[in-house]
């Protein structure tokens, strides 16, 4: 922390106190006795420059703290193909590439990352032929999550959904991708977090 501004210490320690129960601009400031919050601001947005905070850009108090900041320049695992479509696959474990991404796009742990390439059009638009898509690595997700899972012997990139006890997987592009209801073996590997556009 010897980059770190004094006020950027005492705030970085504080953010990872209340990480369970997150303070408002105006909180921090009073709490750090603070001349006013544009002050916390720049000092947040620093903290994130450098590595020690990451935030939820939709949610400012939805953020992880890193005590040991991670490099700016993070490598992730790329997996073989992953079929938008009828077949795929199966991710084995054994990466057939590293590729280098600004950790400041991740907005969580780049040890929870890794990449696919997509293949077939059955989430188009959002996600195309060749594309590298990248997951957080989870085996959970909440409906409406699009998921890179195993489905059978097939590892597929789709839409979830789950009533009760019925997991449905959708394609964004329904043209000759009906939803798919689970009946065999299913397993989420990770969350769609980012997308790196093909062409």
């Amino acid at each position: 922390m010897k980059d770190l501004h004094n006020n950027q210490i005492a705030l970085l320690k504080l953010l990872n106190e209340q990480v369970d129960n997150p303070l408002t601009i105006r909180q921090i400031q009073e709490n750090l006795k603070l001349s006013s919050s544009s002050v916390v601001a720049h000092h947040i947005q620093k903290l994130e420059q450098k590595g020690y905070l990451k935030r939820n850009p939709h949610n400012p108090r939805d953020y992880q703290v890193f005590l040991n900041p991670e490099r700016p320049i993070i490598y992730l695992n790329l997996y073989g193909h992953a079929q938008c479509g009828k077949n795929g696959t199966i991710l084995d474990g054994n990466p057939i590439d590293k590729i280098p991404i600004a950790s400041r796009l991740l907005k969580f742990p780049a040890h929870e990352g890794f990449i696919v390439t997509a293949r077939g059009n059955s989430m188009e638009p959002f996600i195309k032929e060749g594309d590298l898509v990248i997951a957080q690595k989870k085996n959970e997700a909440l409906n409406g999550d699009k998921i890179i899972c195993v489905y059978g012997e097939k590892v597929l990139i789709k839409k979830f959904f789950k009533q009760n006890e019925t997991i449905s997987l959708t394609s964004l592009n329904s043209e000759g991708h009906p939803p798919i209801i689970v009946d065999d073996y299913f397993k989420i590997e990770g969350v769609v977090k980012n997308v790196l556009k093909y062409s």
